[in-house]
């Protein structure tokens, strides 16, 4: 049975990918981006079964009306992809205020008002199934990537606890959480901070410890995000990457020997 699935960021990279992926098998797709342009040839295309709508996520009352809109259009919304966001390269000591509020404003609060938007509808439905675009890296950081890092740490615990409370009603949430992709993330759509020269040496330092073989082939994600969204039973948390897991599990290693060496000093200052 084809589903109905409202995704954000459809201009490019994994939101493109993915958004032709389920029209490409029968889906019906609400499509947004800031630029609608972009979506003209899967609009020449699939025709009907695509609903491009222009948003900016960070308007709220925008993202209200979208939802609205596709429920009219389409009659339910079985799927959300909050996948709309962008990274902001640069230390912590460098980051504007405007960047930082840009950069949360954007990956955390754009995807919080699509979420409750969508909530009403799936609660009347009964079923529904919300996508939030994570990052490993809000499980693990990286430096000069600070506020993007806290911004999707926000993400995962704001979904961990949706998750808890909307199951009753037979809605679903699930964290993506990709490892790096050859996608224009780190190029094109990415923000840089004013280079402050002493972060010189840990820029070039986290420079030199990527190497291509990091970056996975965006299209090849496509598979995943069909077994996710198609499962009766969907996981919470699904790493996209052969590189993700290994390096979570490395890192919770070395927080679990830390936690375990203070266990002592933790205890004691429970007072009973």
């Amino acid at each position: 049975m084809s589903k109905t699935i409202f995704i954000t960021g459809a201009s490019r990279g994994f939101g493109k990918i993915w958004a032709e992926a389920f029209l490409q098998r029968g889906d019906k797709v609400v499509a947004t981006a800031r630029d609608i342009n972009s979506l003209s040839d899967l609009i020449d295309q699939y025709g009907d079964a695509i609903l491009p709508i222009k948003l900016d996520v960070n308007d709220r009352a925008a993202d209200f009306a979208a939802i609205q809109k596709a429920t009219d259009y389409f009659g339910q919304i079985d799927v959300l992809i909050n996948n709309a966001g962008y990274g902001l390269f640069g230390s912590v000591e460098e980051t504007t205020e405007q960047e930082a509020r840009d950069q949360i404003e954007t990956n955390f609060f754009g995807l919080l008002w699509l979420t409750q938007a969508v909530l009403p509808v799936m609660r009347k439905q009964g079923h529904g199934h919300i996508v939030q675009v994570s990052s490993v890296l809000g499980v693990v950081t990286l430096p000069v990537l600070g506020l993007y890092n806290a911004s999707k740490y926000a993400v995962e615990g704001l979904s961990e606890s949706l998750a808890a409370e909307v199951s009753s009603f037979g809605i679903h949430v699930s964290l993506i959480e990709p490892n790096g992709f050859s996608t224009d993330w780190g190029g094109a759509s990415a923000f840089h901070t004013a280079p402050m020269q002493e972060y010189e040496g840990v820029k070039a330092a986290f420079a030199a410890s990527t190497t291509d073989d990091d970056y996975g082939y965006p299209e090849s994600t496509t598979d995943a995000i069909l077994q996710l969204i198609d499962a009766k039973n969907p996981p919470l948390r699904l790493f996209l990457g052969k590189k993700a897991l290994p390096w979570v599990k490395q890192v919770y290693a070395g927080r679990i020997a830390e936690w375990d060496q203070w266990s002592e000093v933790s205890t004691a200052a429970h007072g009973h």
